[in-house]
């Protein structure tokens, strides 16, 4: 870390790693003259019941529990550059802070105000997980050089915090985070998106609900014209967590008075004004000079003496920062006991460290009945509660759907639009299958070879079909396979592989299954499903229709036949020996087709699900033993292997858990000690 050297000696840290040269000379300690002790702003009894509040908080944030998204109750103060901030910080505390041209404050600075009954006062700074001791003449060289050290030497700005303890005689018991004044214009040295990034560190810290926003306006200016101003109404529209304080008001009394009074900018807790330490004046002097300013200046006087001074600045703050907090505490309490059972059921569902075979076999065993338990909810039973909003995990009914779909095109691929040239394919066929023989006699050649067309013409819908429905099973079982082996990596790629090669099994058995189906429908015309001679029946009605106009040539040759709709048959007057021969096998083979299509489908159903049966009950299991046993699987030796990201996943939780057991403590001794005093 890169140090300015301030030829100040080192002296010892508390934290482990040396972090700056420590800005203390214990012999100058003991030659400077002990401060007479004065009376704090806040009467001491009121002070002993604000401590253990403020203490709690300091213990929280120490603790870094807004990394979990808690936020705490915290005084923010902001302010224009050159509003007289860093003055007012320096009434409260007593102590000199680092000033110069430009933005002094580069850094969030966290100010713990302690007031202190030993006369000889303790300030350190803390920052980066260490902590440094330092003497009061040496505050602001120590702030500089820290942050330096955090933001860099030149004029940037940074979001890691510094935090500032003074323990001293006569000061407020107070917390408050100084962030940078805000400018718009960047000086020699600072980026040009210098606003923006002041503007990104003030949002973060205001815009919590838990925040109290102190504004300090100097009184030289028009209030709705400063940019804090703006800034703080951006997250508190209504002013009911934001106090003003107006500095200067030495410098420009005309009118302050007006101005506190109409409160044109909206400020809910109130307005103190103050006057700044003028030159060598010590902190006494300037409070004197304060208060005889406000007693005595024809115009200052007028204003009320509640909302006037430092001292007064320092009693709204500490009862503001412990009415926030009592208010807060309660919600801080859920939201720890909260993230503390969302972090506990997270460290719950991840797998047990393994360290012997016999546990990794054990885990294996649990992985694949779960998995296989989650296949049968969803791919046999319809039991979709572990995917209640990912449709494409509810199997039975995509299932249903796909084969409701087959079907369908199937029967559409076997119209062959009946009104195109009616019984001339049956016609031709006829022809080439007539034999030496009576002339109405229906060769059952003829049927077959119209029957062998047909069934050759949706051949490939059905193979396609079942490739289609293996293809989507396979998508939802490594789905339900991955979910399940998620904190075993190591095992995904083994029971990926073996769910692939069973289903790549299961698809090839299937589609030999339909061919062979299909075969059959070819070489024979057989069913014993009374609906095939109910459908020809209906369909032979139609007989009388079509003699009469074949044999009446002045009638219509367009008929509408039940089934077939309307059809043109004028053609047929020219093959008056075949055409009712025509008439009757088309009227056969389209019931039987019926017959047909109701059987592929029905088959094809009746195989599937119990093929996918098959696979979920008896052969899943045994195929992800055999591929991880196998010569690729790597064996259950792999499970004994922890993935990094599952350990780095353990550690986190285990030391979130810890943060939120010791914030839990915290808030629970200080909520004892509210409901003591209650009583």
């Amino acid at each position: 870390m890169a140090r300015q050297n301030h030829n100040i000696p080192e002296t010892e840290t508390n934290s482990s790693s040396a972090l700056v040269p420590i800005l203390v000379d214990p012999i100058a300690m003991i030659d400077e003259e002990l401060p007479t002790p004065v009376e704090a702003p806040i009467v001491s009894s009121y002070n002993d019941q604000i401590r253990p509040l403020l203490d709690a908080i300091d213990k929280l944030r120490l603790l870094k529990v807004m990394q979990e998204g808690i936020q705490l109750p915290t005084i923010v103060v902001v302010g224009d550059q050159s509003s007289g901030k860093s003055s007012v910080l320096e009434s409260l505390a007593g102590i000199s802070l680092p000033r110069g041209q430009g933005i002094c404050t580069r850094v969030p600075l966290i100010m713990r105000l302690q007031h202190h009954s030993d006369p000889l006062p303790e300030f350190h700074l803390e920052f980066m997980g260490g902590t440094v001791q330092i003497s009061e003449a040496h505050i602001s060289d120590a702030i500089n050089q820290v942050t330096d050290d955090i933001a860099g030497s030149h004029k940037g700005i940074s979001h890691t915090p510094l935090t500032l303890v003074v323990k001293k005689n006569g000061v407020p018991d107070l917390t408050m985070v100084d962030l940078p004044g805000i400018t718009r214009v960047p000086v020699h040295g600072q980026p040009d998106d210098i606003y923006e990034q002041i503007s990104a560190i003030i949002m973060e810290y205001i815009r919590p609900e838990e925040s109290i926003i102190l504004n300090v306006l100097s009184a030289t200016v028009d209030f709705p014209t400063c940019e804090s101003i703006r800034m703080s109404q951006r997250v508190d529209k209504t002013g009911l967590r934001t106090l003003a304080v107006v500095t200067k008001a030495d410098k420009a009394p005309e009118g302050l008075l007006d101005k506190v009074m109409a409160d044109d900018v909206n400020i809910g807790l109130g307005y103190v004004c103050v006057r700044n330490r003028i030159g060598d004046e010590s902190y006494d002097e300037a409070r004197k000079e304060e208060a005889h300013l406000f007693e005595t200046h024809p115009l200052l006087s007028k204003i009320d003496k509640s909302m006037v001074g430092i001292p007064v600045l320092a009693k709204k703050l500490v009862q503001i920062q412990a009415s926030i907090i009592g208010k807060c505490l309660p919600e801080i309490d859920k939201k720890i006991n909260d993230k503390q059972a969302a972090n506990i059921s997270e460290l719950n569902k991840m797998p047990k460290n393994l360290t012997s075979v016999p546990e990794a076999m054990s885990a294996l065993m649990q992985i694949i009945g779960s998995s296989v338990e989650s296949l049968r909810k969803v791919l046999l039973r319809g039991e979709f509660e572990e995917y209640p909003d990912d449709k494409h995990m509810h199997c039975t009914a995509r299932l249903a759907e796909m084969l409701n779909q087959c079907a369908q095109e199937l029967q559409k691929s076997s119209e062959n639009n009946y009104t195109d040239n009616f019984l001339m394919k049956e016609i031709k066929v006829l022809e080439e299958t007539r034999g030496i023989g009576l002339p109405n006699f229906l060769p059952r050649t003829a049927f077959l070879m119209l029957l062998q067309k047909k069934v050759n013409e949706i051949s490939a819908s059905p193979v396609q079909f079942l490739s289609d429905i293996w293809d989507y099973i396979e998508t939802v079982v490594i789905a339900v396979l991955m979910r399940h082996s998620e904190h075993y990596p190591q095992l995904k790629s083994s029971t990926k592989r073996a769910a692939q090669n069973l289903i790549a099994k299961r698809k090839e058995m299937s589609v030999d299954r339909v061919v062979e189906i299909i075969e059959m429908e070819k070489i024979t015309d057989y069913t014993c499903d009374p609906e095939y001679m109910t459908l020809w029946g209906k369909l032979m009605a139609n007989n009388n229709v079509f003699l009469d106009v074949m044999n009446n040539n002045w009638k219509s040759p367009q008929i509408t036949f039940d089934g077939f709709g309307d059809v043109e048959v004028g053609h047929l007057r020219f093959f008056p020996n075949i055409r009712d021969q025509a008439f009757d096998i088309k009227m056969r083979i389209t019931a039987y087709w019926k017959i047909v299509l109701k059987r592929l489908v029905d088959c094809m159903a009746l195989h599937l699900l119990f093929s996918v049966k098959s696979l979920v009950n008896r052969d899943m299991e045994m195929e992800i033993v055999n591929e991880l046993m196998g010569p690729h699987g790597g064996g259950l030796e792999q499970l004994l292997e922890e993935a990094p990201s599952i350990v780095v996943r353990r550690e986190i939780l285990n030391k979130r858990l810890k943060l939120l057991k010791d914030s839990k403590e915290v808030v629970a001794k200080v909520m004892d000690i509210i409901a003591i005093n209650a009583d």
